[in-house]
Formats: C-alpha cells, sequence, structure tokens
C-alpha cells in the first residue's frame, strides 16, 4: 500500500509539471517573458539561468509553477496581460493541452501492455436476437463460430474487427460449428446498429453456456436456466472450464459459494452451501467455447493510440451518462487528492500494478477538464476572457470586472476544495471505498 501511494504522489507530481510545462513552452512561444521556471515549491535547492529564465529545483515536491514579469499588468511590455487575446488564449490552453497529450500517451501505453486475453478455437453464441442477420439465417445458442470472412475467430474482438471491414449491402461468409453436425457456413449480412455504432449480426456472445440442469437439483430449485451463462464465483470472474473447477475447488467446506450468472441480459446469484459445491452436486452442465484459455497478448502501438484516442473522446459522454450517480452519491464522484490516492490503492489491489498507468492517465485528463472550466482563476476562466475581448475585437474588459470576476471565482473554488476535502477525508474516517 505505501509503495502505491508513493507512486501516485509520483504520477500526481508528473501530471502538474506537464500542465505547468505546457503554460511554459507556449508563453515562451508567445513572448511572453517567464522569470522563472520551477520543479516543486521553494525554498530553492537549485537554479540556473539560462536565455533570461532561472530554472530551478525546489525543496516541496509538490508540483511546479511557471512565473512571468508582471502577469496581470498590461502596462508592461512582454507579460502575459500585455499580449493579444488569441495570444492568452493559447497560454491558458497550453496547461490543459498539454494534460490531454499526456493522458493520451498514459493510455496509450496501458492499452499496449501485454494482457491476459481470453482465448478459444472460435466464439460461442450466448443469445441470438429476433429479427437479426444471425437469426434469419438460423443461428442458435451454443452455437460456435470458427471463422469469419476467412479469418480464424480466436477472440471476440476479431469478430468486430471483421464486421468492420464489411460495406453496407455487403454479406460475410461464416463457418459454424453446432453440436452433432458438421462445421457448415452460411452467409450473413451484418446490421449497422445506432446504438453501438458498428455493424453486427445481432448475437451475445459468451464463454459458456448452460446446457443442462438436472431437476431437483441446486441449480433447479434456484433458477437455473438452460442456456444461462455462468460469469462468476464469489464475485471473480470466471472464463475457463479450468478457472471454474479451481474456484470451486478453493472453497472450505462449510463456506457457502455464490454463482453469478446471465439470463436474457441480465445478472443473478445462486447461493449453495459448502457442501454442495462441485460442478456435478450443482446440478447444472456447462458448454465452454473450444479450448478457452487465457494468453498474454498486447496489441500494436497504432492499434493501443487508436484505442486511447476513442477512450478520450468517449469521455464526455461517460462523464454525462454518470450524472445520475454524482447526484446520488457526490463523495464518490468527486474527488481531490486524498480520494484519487485511496481509489488508486483500490485499483492496483484489484486490477493491479499496471491500472496505476491507467489513473495516472484519468488524474491528467481530470485536471485537464477541472481546468477548462470557464471560471476564474482556472485556465478555462483566464480563457473565456480572452475570447471575450476577441469578440470585442481586442477592447479589454474593465480591471473592476475582471477583478470581481477573479473574487468570485477564487471564492468558488476555494469553497468546491474544502467541500471535497472534507468528504475525501470522511470517507476514510468511515472506511467506505469506491466499491471496486
Amino acid at each position: 500500500m505505501l509503495e502505491t501511494l508513493v507512486l501516485f504522489v509520483v504520477s500526481l507530481f508528473v501530471v502538474i509539471v506537464a500542465h505547468e510545462l505546457g503554460h511554459f513552452l507556449v508563453a515562451k512561444r508567445m513572448g511572453v517573458v517567464v522569470e522563472e521556471f520551477g520543479i516543486g515549491f521553494p525554498p530553492r535547492l537549485y537554479g540556473r539561468e539560462w536565455k533570461g529564465t532561472l530554472y530551478s529545483i525546489n525543496a516541496l515536491p509538490v508540483g511546479a509553477f511557471v512565473k512571468s514579469r508582471a502577469e496581470n499588468d498590461p502596462s508592461v511590455e512582454g507579460s502575459l496581460a500585455n499580449k493579444g487575446p488569441l495570444a492568452r488564449l493559447a497560454v491558458y490552453a497550453a496547461g490543459p493541452g498539454a494534460n490531454i497529450v499526456l493522458a493520451f500517451l498514459l493510455f496509450t501505453v496501458f492499452f499496449g501492455l501485454p494482457r491476459g486475453t481470453i482465448v478459444s478455437d472460435g466464439v460461442l453464441i450466448h443469445e441470438v436476437q429476433p429479427e437479426s442477420a444471425a437469426a434469419e439465417v438460423g443461428v442458435q445458442p451454443g452455437d460456435v463460430l470458427l471463422e469469419a470472412g476467412g479469418r480464424e475467430l480466436q477472440t471476440w474482438d476479431d469478430l468486430q474487427d471483421e464486421l468492420a471491414t464489411i460495406e453496407e449491402g455487403e454479406s460475410i461468409a461464416v463457418q459454424v460449428s453446432r453440436e452433432g453436425a458438421m462445421p457448415f457456413t452460411i452467409e450473413l449480412a451484418p446490421q449497422y446498429s445506432d446504438t453501438l455504432g458498428r455493424r453486427v449480426l445481432g448475437v451475445t456472445l459468451a464463454h459458456n453456456i448452460v446446457t443442462e440442469v438436472v431437476p431437483g437439483s441446486v441449480a433447479s430449485d434456484s433458477g437455473v436456466n438452460e442456456g444461462d451463462t455462468l460469469i462468476g464465483v464469489n464475485n471473480a470472474g470466471v472464463a475457463t472450464a479450468s478457472a471454474y473447477e479451481e474456484a470451486l475447488t478453493d472453497i472450505d467446506s462449510g463456506e457457502s459459494v455464490i454463482l453469478t450468472l446471465l439470463h436474457d441480459g441480465e445478472t443473478y446469484t445462486v447461493e449453495a452451501d459448502g457442501g454442495s459445491v462441485s460442478p456435478a452436486a450443482l446440478g447444472f452442465s456447462l458448454q465452454w467455447a473450444p479450448d478457452t484459455r487465457i494468453e498474454q497478448r498486447s496489441m500494436p502501438v497504432w492499434s493501443a493510440a487508436a484505442s486511447s484516442a476513442r477512450y478520450l473522446v468517449s469521455m464526455p459522454a461517460m462523464i454525462v451518462a454518470s450524472i445520475p450517480m454524482m447526484q446520488e452519491d457526490p463523495s464518490l464522484a468527486f474527488v481531490g487528492p486524498i480520494g484519487a490516492g485511496q481509489l488508486t490503492v483500490e485499483a492496483v489491489r484489484v486490477f493491479g500494478p499496471s491500472n496505476l498507468i491507467f489513473i495516472g492517465g484519468l488524474i491528467s485528463f481530470g485536471i485537464a477538464l477541472f481546468n477548462l472550466f470557464p471560471v476564474p482563476p482556472l485556465d478555462g476562466g483566464g480563457m473565456l476572457v480572452a475570447v471575450v475581448e476577441w469578440a470585442r475585437r481586442g477592447r479589454r474588459l474593465s480591471e473592476r470586472s475582471v477583478r470581481m470576476a477573479y473574487a468570485v471565482g477564487t471564492a468558488l473554488l476555494v469553497t468546491l476544495v474544502i467541500f471535497i476535502t472534507t468528504s475525501d477525508i470522511l470517507r476514510l474516517i468511515q472506511g467506505r471505498g469506491f466499491g471496486l
């Protein structure tokens, strides 16, 4: 835990330095006189002047800062306030922009890391949607799709990638394996889904499917149905037959077991006592996708970069979709450094050390979005003032109006910081987590 917290602090430090470095580089480019660019905060440990700027390393490693000449005085030549609206807009936008670039790089590294991938010789059909392309040609639950367009299917992504190459009106040859029959080939015409934004066959994939439920068994009495899919054992996912059997073997006698299954798109749980946790005693049989296994795989850099870009583009929509959760429990939606540290510890404990990179990307993107709020003294506030003055063809807002906006904005930010920090501390004191 201590190691994770230290790495989190380092990650936060890097994110803040990147933010200030963005401001610094663009400010220099726009002709702003930058007197000092500091790593950490004073007292100063080391400093060296180069091309009119003092580069310093300071004792308090809590971020970085850019000190420009008379920043808010438009009468001083070389100050930020002395520059035109578009130049100031660029300088203010550079900090959030640098954080977005850093988030993109971190997500690219994360998506490109080797990771355990569920692989099988074909993909298993859990459900076929009515009136879908698959239903029209007789695809059934329990069928295994072996090939699509001549490509062997080993992962769910293989099928999606192959469907993405199909143009409107075209069909694709799919080889199907069905119990009791020789493999056969069918032609399917994928349909475009407005909801998913891609072409689909109209099937739900799974790693296993319930093929038989013994009458009077634990499974039968608990409502398990043929065609359901087993998802997890005691809140741990099971993706292979061996993982399922090992999970049951690890349960001590007398300890209860909770099975999570999928039925008609909804999950439900089955609980059995420790004396009935062997596959035979539970009373249902599973068909697994052929030779289901876990392999360590990594994606090419360009694919990882594309995944990173798609994730960043989808983030605003995900934030909007999470608004009901924010309203229900704001303490889980708005977090400061303390809450982010707690979230990092939980994520690393549950998902592994590689998630430090992912959390670093989230923090960087979150800082970018936060700073883009059009509230002074955030960067978004400075950008708003610059845009307004540009729309006024360079005519400045009155000093009194700007000062009042900054005073109100600062008061709002201080209130928000107090609320978030108090919420983070209370969450720790109450022993609550983020539910990972």
